[in-house]
């Protein structure tokens, strides 16, 4: 497993921009417009929005985020791992960090939305794996076949 570091913000770097950009424009080719989700730099700079690079040295390795929903309930965002990074344990860790960070804050429960296509099986399972359970649409979410949602208690 790769050894991170995690840190708060960076959403000035240029390799975290390079990263987000990637994520974004991997989403177009899945899904109509009204179904991708995926916060832009602007979103992600929101003051509810926690936003974590994790870097191995100078490289960024991944990133994840979650959106505060309301006092006990947030949203995972923009959880990417940089290609070169994939498969060594990268996206676990943030997600870790993450929820590490959310518990801090009084979070009890994180949710996320994410595709239903064939390209988002690893990422689904990967939440499978650590615990989330599919649930409905939560927040202002709507009913979507192209979405998939899920959400864990992370704090009693």
């Amino acid at each position: 497993m790769t050894q991170l570091s995690m840190k708060k913000g960076g959403l000035e770097h240029p390799a975290v921009i390079r990263l987000l950009q990637d994520h974004l424009d991997q989403m177009a080719g899945t899904a109509p417009p009204e179904s991708r989700h995926a916060l832009d730099l602007s979103g992600l700079k929101q003051s509810d929005v926690h936003f974590y690079g994790a870097w191995v040295g100078d490289d960024i390795a991944g990133c994840g985020a979650f959106k505060v929903l309301n006092n006990d309930h947030a949203e995972v965002k923009s959880m990417k791992t940089a290609t070169e990074f994939l498969r060594q344990g990268v996206a676990g860790q943030v997600l870790a960090h993450l929820m590490t960070e959310a518990r801090s804050l009084g979070i009890k429960r994180f949710s996320l939305e994410t595709g239903s296509m064939g390209y988002f099986e690893p990422a689904r399972a990967m939440y499978q794996r650590l615990g989330f359970e599919l649930c409905a649409p939560f927040g202002n979410y709507n009913e979507d076949p192209n979405s998939v949602f899920m959400t864990k208690i992370i704090s009693e």
